[in-house]
């Protein structure tokens, strides 16, 4: 979920419905929305010789997308083979038991309560269909099971909510936590550095050229925001309310309830750093 609709540009590939790299294909669900951006990315994974996919997201509980996911992975002559999903919110994973019916396939999740199957996902699992490479990465911050999955063949990392390709991410108190969030992006520049990432394909909004460099800008954003917060306290501003119609002036006011849920992160990150 976004937080901001219009921040500076950085670096993108294509359009949003598409293919993005020569592993990855994104079906973009038909649910717009200040804080979905165009609609949720659902992606087809496959190696490029394989009659097997695996389906990151599949969305919304929309049956015409869900069939159109199907019906795409299918014109390419294979069959979905595993659904992955990167969180828990019903942008991503509302039409997830749907289309485990549709393509008779389990769905794999951190959260044990999103799952369909006996089997999970851990910290750094490795997931092989069809030739096709994933890990799992564990992102969490936006959400408490907010997971990533790294594309190594594609110098990709397929980012959820955790880094979108437009504005940046909500981190909503209380399954938000902006310690974690923090902790996560520094993980993924890792990534960039020590596993050849280049490439963001992100939840929402388009692709990702330069995934050093979105990282870099949210790590900055964020920092920002954060002394922002911090001295919009220290002028007295001290409900949540207060400090998102000080800090977030410059943000749409129809985005400032979900701004409030960020402000209540931030003020428990600098509670629990003993600066509020």
């Amino acid at each position: 979920m976004s937080e901001a609709a219009s921040l500076p540009g950085r670096p993108r590939i294509g359009s949003l419905d598409g293919r993005a790299t020569p592993r990855a294909e994104c079906v973009l669900a038909p649910n717009p929305s200040p804080m979905t951006l165009d609609g949720t990315n659902t992606w087809i994974l496959a190696e490029p010789d394989s009659e097997l996919a695996v389906v990151v997201d599949p969305g919304p509980e929309d049956e015409e997308h869900l069939r159109r996911v199907v019906r795409t992975v299918e014109q390419a002559g294979r069959r979905v083979a595993l659904t992955l999903l990167t969180h828990h919110h019903p942008d991503h994973s509302g039409g997830a038991a749907r289309f485990a019916e549709l393509t008779d396939t389990p769905v794999r999740a951190l959260d044990a309560r999103e799952r369909l199957g006996e089997e999970g996902l851990g910290a750094g699992q490795a997931i092989v269909v069809g030739g096709l490479e994933l890990r799992a990465v564990p992102t969490p911050g936006h959400t408490e099971d907010s997971l990533s999955f790294l594309l190594p063949a594609d110098g990709a990392v397929l980012t959820g909510d955790t880094v979108l390709g437009r504005g940046t991410t909500m981190v909503a108190h209380p399954d938000g936590r902006l310690g974690d969030y923090l902790d996560s992006l520094r993980r993924l520049r890792s990534l960039t550095v020590d596993d050849g990432v280049r490439t963001v394909l992100p939840g929402h909004g388009p692709v990702l050229a330069d995934a050093q460099g979105a990282i870099d800008y949210y790590l900055v954003h964020r920092a920002k925001r954060l002394a922002e917060v911090e001295t919009a306290v220290e002028a007295g501003h001290l409900t949540p309310a207060e400090i998102v119609a000080h800090v977030y002036a410059d943000v749409d006011r129809s985005l400032w309830p979900a701004a409030e849920l960020s402000v209540r992160a931030q003020l428990e990150y600098l509670r629990e750093h003993g600066l509020a």
